[in-house]
């Protein structure tokens, strides 16, 4: 099976430079730094974990150092603009025994490879962080909460630790008090100027979770929503809508920011569809048993759903789609898993997940044993929390597409600046990616150093290349001359 782990060779690609050029088509460095018609002086940013400055699988002090709230406050200070705190979290482990969230990820020698690992023992996390709040010494201006969807940020009571599991952690650290809410307490600083970068969580948590959520289109009662449905996209638009009539009541002006695709993020894009290599043996018993049944598909009025598989390297994972007509009660009992079960398409979204689980024993977890008839993905299809199928993927990009209409109208209703996140992800993404300084960036796991070791979150460098284009718009729209930030800079991936 091909290991989702960092080869040398790999790694000698972080190296890699080109020529000096830098594609941010606004540089200010050598102009005198002016505010144009913004004020500067009180920042608030709100958002979710990308605002937070959350990274590797967690929210740690180091990261949060590295958000892009924080380097633009840096740079708006030059520019008029004063404190920017933020709330801290108590170490650089990112762990919170109360509520059991996890150690920050970290890339280790895993059987001779380089692989990202945790402590995943809930027992043993060694982090200082608790629940307790820390308000007192705020008001914080970085208003990032991870976790959070759209219209989190204006229920009351968001930061009540009474309320928890619906509570937010995060924000309970630092609540103005038990009956507040997000927006409220950023209102309440009265803010000159404003970032609101909020909606991925809307959809990402569906994706993330294999689409084992509901797409709540057409259904704008949150209260009833799971935690990895869709969000209505009117729903979405509304709630934005108020937050941005909220925070520009007293003549703030600001930024928002549009959602990116999830096909643009290594989470959906490091594991390939086609991952088996097969010798041509096992290729020709494989395709003994999955002929017949693409056979009893066929009697069934069905279509086939199963691949040719050949003695090669990229041959698809099998997968199972519930959105197929379930055939396991005409299937033999020993067939019976592959009821709803095909071999993955190009359309579909492995999830980065699966790669600790493709091609090993599903009993065991260990690699099979010679002539097992049990590996995951080969002969046992990857269970649907691991697969984004074509059909999901749709249902999400279908209603990004929606959020981020709605954004942009928002912002030009207001008379905002507007950064288009997703076009410059699917910049990143290309093969391209996004030059600075004589260095290359692109999303490639890892080894494309804006990505951090959780496949979703970026690194410094990553934040650093964000930060950039919410000061190339602010200066566009507002004519201020805020200079860019020196993204080489700021730390990537770190390697052992």
């Amino acid at each position: 099976m091909k290991k989702i782990l960092i080869s040398t060779i790999a790694v000698s690609a972080l190296l890699f430079t080109v020529s000096c050029k830098t594609d941010f088509d606004t540089d200010v460095s050598s102009i005198v730094v002016t505010k144009g018609d913004a004020d500067f002086t009180k920042f608030v940013s709100l958002g979710n974990s990308l605002t937070s400055g959350y990274r590797d699988g967690a929210l740690y002090i180091d990261g949060q150092n590295e958000s892009f709230p924080s380097m633009m406050a840096k740079q708006m200070a030059l520019a008029g603009g004063g404190a920017f705190k933020q709330p801290l979290m108590g170490d650089n482990l990112g762990g919170i025994k109360a509520v059991g969230f996890l150690d920050k990820l970290e890339l280790k020698v895993v059987n001779g490879s380089l692989a990202p690992v945790r402590n995943e023992d809930p027992t043993k996390i060694m982090g200082t962080t608790t629940l307790a709040n820390i308000f007192s010494s705020g008001p914080y201006q970085n208003m990032g909460v991870p976790g959070a969807k759209s219209f989190h940020l204006g229920v009351a009571g968001y930061g009540n630790a009474a309320y928890l599991p619906n509570a937010n952690p995060y924000f309970i650290r630092f609540a103005s008090s038990t009956t507040a809410s997000v927006i409220g307490d950023a209102v309440a600083q009265a803010p000159t100027f404003f970032s609101l970068w909020i909606g991925n969580n809307d959809v990402l948590s569906y994706a993330t979770s294999g689409g084992l959520g509901v797409d709540q289109t057409g259904n704008t009662n949150p209260a009833s929503y799971g935690g990895n449905d869709i969000s209505d996209p009117g729903l979405v638009a509304t709630v934005i809508n108020g937050y941005v009539t909220a925070l520009t009541a007293g003549g703030a002006k600001g930024v928002i920011a549009n959602i990116p695709n999830v096909t643009s993020i290594p989470y959906f894009t490091r594991v390939p569809y086609n991952p088996i290599p097969l010798n041509s043996t096992a290729a020709a018993d494989l395709n003994t048993n999955f002929a017949m049944l693409n056979s009893a598909l066929v009697g069934l009025g069905q279509p086939a759903r199963f691949a040719t598989l050949t003695a090669a390297s990229n041959n698809p994972v099998l997968i199972i789609d519930k959105s197929l007509v379930n055939i396991a009660a005409y299937l033999p009992a020993a067939f019976a898993m592959y009821g709803q079960a095909r071999h993955a398409t190009a359309g579909d979204l492995v999830l980065l997940t699966a790669s600790s689980v493709i091609g090993k024993d599903p009993l065991t977890g260990l690699p099979p044993q010679p002539n097992s008839q049990t590996i995951t993905g080969v002969t046992i299809p990857l269970a649907d929390q691991y697969v984004l199928t074509k059909t999901e993927t749709a249902k999400v990009l279908t209603a990004t597409a929606a959020y981020n209409t709605a954004i942009k109208a928002i912002a030009d209703a207001k008379g905002l600046a507007f950064v288009d996140a997703n076009a410059k992800m699917v910049q990143l993404s290309s093969m391209s990616g996004i030059q600075y300084d004589g260095v290359k960036y692109t999303a490639t796991f890892v080894t494309g150093g804006t990505f951090s070791l959780d496949g979703v979150h970026l690194t410094g460098r990553g934040y650093a290349l964000i930060a950039n284009e919410f000061l190339r718009v602010i200066n566009q729209k507002y004519k201020s001359t805020l200079p860019m930030v020196d993204i080489n800079s700021y730390s990537g991936v770190k390697f052992p």
